[in-house]
């Protein structure tokens, strides 16, 4: 048991940190931007930075899930997070936009595989009743991951280049993986009194030979490039293209033969044939059909602008892709013998209920995480980013503490109504954020409702994944808890682009209420009179967003209080029995 609560605690650190990567990047963005030749002020070339990450986080979710089912929590946890080191390590390579993007995915891949994972071990060692503590705990280190994530970027910034991030990523990574899988061979030798068995050392020399070629493709050393001898690596055999040179074609060489080895060896460096066949039983047809679904309602609304559009120019396209693929999902599920979600995986109402109370809860969360620094800046911190930042930070620093909460309630209090508590605090601390004015930040009182707001989400994290986990069967743990985190990641986008739609409309209107300039300025086109007016009227679109975010949390807390009446999450008490026995 004791090692059980050490792979817990590892694979909740991994979490941790994945949560704090994303945070991390916001900052390093505008450094990352000019790296890839993006000049700083053509941001929306910079999107698919940040949608890459999020493509690869929400649309292989299920397909990892599943898998996790099948072929256990531990190897999917050791391959995420040797997924999130070897995208850490392109990202810090990345010499254009398409190999930072590639880079990225790989991070969202592995950053979000460890999510499902880690939930279906805590239903795994511990009973429905005694899961509330654990996941609570799970959930309140993910969520300091993101307290600490922008601290962290910031404090690397200040002493290295954007690359260190991704650097220490990679290191944390490797370090994480190899622990949790050495702790659990190490375990099962000692259970089954077996030798250790024989290393694949030419698999592990192709994979030195592929990553080292690789790196110095990516990397192009100046020193290397000038040298009469070594130069001639660097030159393409035909064509122009970096892959095309001696040291190219010698990495892809060795990444071939590393997966043929792979795929014939009786101990391979990786074990290839069993992942295949994982993937397999998993339905890669109806996870293709799932990430495509996913994948246009990302691009539709991560591209958009909105200032001036709920999804982006191509986003109704993206969005009939989406139904054609969402169509063809159905159908496959109905047709596969074998598909992708079970038969009746998730038909408990608390099942299918937490991912639509976790999409509100996404819907409501991205406004806190968006708009309380906006309003900062709108406000009293308009020349200090990292001091609007700093608002956040009362509200974040709040939710792990409500995560810890909530999980010792979920012990003795059913989990919609732990949910609903949960939701009506988010709620009220939105409702008295909508009556903030030009200096309200200025006083110690606006610190209750920030750390108001995050106590209320922090509380209903634990019940939601509790509610999941109890309502569905253990084969199937690692999918339902994937399929709640798509939901709240999904709330999320459209949230946020519903939101600060309806939000920009106001702004307009009160905009358009508002006298000349040279009225107010006696004649001038500007000043500080002027400048008050329009920052009162973007108080009025901050209010609109803070109080649309209220309707998304007690929509949430309503759902959950009807929704998980029959969730088995609590420990059955004395009384509980004599009733039932009465």
């Amino acid at each position: 048991m004791r090692s059980s609560r050490l792979l817990l605690s590892l694979a909740a650190v991994a979490v941790a940190f994945a949560a704090a990567d994303t945070y991390v990047v916001v900052l390093a963005l505008p450094d990352m931007m000019g790296s890839v030749g993006v000049p700083v002020d053509q941001l929306q070339r910079a999107a698919p930075i940040i949608s890459g990450f999020l493509l690869g986080y929400v649309a292989m979710l299920p397909l990892i899930g599943r898998v996790a089912d099948l072929r256990g929590r531990v190897p999917v946890l050791v391959a995420a997070l040797a997924l999130f080191a070897l995208g850490s390590l392109v990202t810090a390579l990345a010499y254009d936009m398409p190999s930072m993007v590639s880079g990225r995915f790989l991070q969202g891949v592995g950053g979000g595989g460890l999510v499902p994972a880690t939930l279906a071990l805590v239903a795994d060692l511990y009973p429905a009743e005694r899961r509330g503590v654990p996941l609570g705990v799970v959930s309140a280190v993910q969520e300091l991951g993101s307290v600490l994530g922008p601290l962290f970027g910031a404090l690397v910034l200040a002493v290295a280049d954007w690359r260190a991030i991704f650097a220490i990523n990679l290191a944390v990574g490797l370090v994480l993986a190899a622990v949790i899988r050495s702790l659990t061979e190490v375990e099962v030798r000692a259970q089954r009194a077996s030798r250790p068995r024989a290393f694949d050392w030419i698999g592990l020399l192709l994979a030195v030979v592929a990553l080292a070629a690789g790196a110095l493709v990516f990397v192009q050393p100046s020193q290397l490039m000038r040298d009469l001898t070594w130069g001639q690596l660097f030159i393409p055999v035909t064509g122009s293209g970096r892959w095309l040179t001696p040291l190219g074609l010698t990495a892809i060489g060795a990444l071939v033969l590393l997966g043929v080895r792979c795929a014939t060896a009786r101990r391979p460096l990786l074990d290839l044939r069993g992942w295949l066949r994982t993937l397999r039983e998993a339905d890669l047809l109806g996870a293709a059909f799932l990430a495509l679904a996913l994948a246009g309602v990302i691009l539709a609304f991560a591209t958009a602008d909105p200032k001036v559009q709920v999804f982006s120019d191509q986003g109704a396209w993206y969005l009939l892709g989406s139904a054609l693929a969402t169509a063809a999902f159905v159908v496959h599920l109905r047709r596969a013998p074998a598909p992708l979600v079970p038969a009746g995986a998730l038909r408990r109402t608390p099942a299918w209920g937490a991912m639509l109370v976790s999409f509100f809860v996404g819907a409501a969360l991205i406004a806190a995480l968006i708009d309380i620094p906006l309003f900062a800046r709108t406000t009293v911190y308009s020349d200090s980013q990292l001091m609007a930042a700093l608002v956040l930070v009362r509200f974040l620093v709040a939710l792990p503490v409500g995560a810890v909460v909530g999980g010792y309630l979920t012990r003795t209090t059913s989990a919609g109504l732990v949910t609903a508590v949960g939701m009506a605090c988010a709620a009220g601390g939105f409702v008295w954020m909508a009556t903030w004015d030009l200096g309200s930040l200025d006083h110690a009182a606006a610190t209750l409702p920030l750390v108001l707001g995050g106590f209320g989400f922090g509380l209903a994290l634990a019940p939601v994944n509790a509610a999941v986990l109890a309502s569905t069967d253990d084969d199937v743990h690692g999918l339902a808890s994937a399929f709640v985190v798509v939901a709240r990641m999904v709330g999320m986008l459209v949230g946020i682009s519903a939101l600060t739609t309806i939000g920009l409309r106001r702004y307009y209107a009160e905009q358009a209420d508002l006298p000349l300039a040279r009225e107010v300025c006696d004649g001038r086109s500007r000043c500080s009179e002027f400048t008050d007016l329009l920052k009162t009227a973007g108080i009025a679109q901050e209010h609109t967003v803070f109080t649309g975010a209220a309707v998304c949390a007690v929509i949430a807390g309503v759902a959950a209080l009807v929704l998980f009446r029959h969730a088995a999450t609590r420990a059955i008490s004395t009384g509980d029995l004599l009733r039932s026995a009465g």
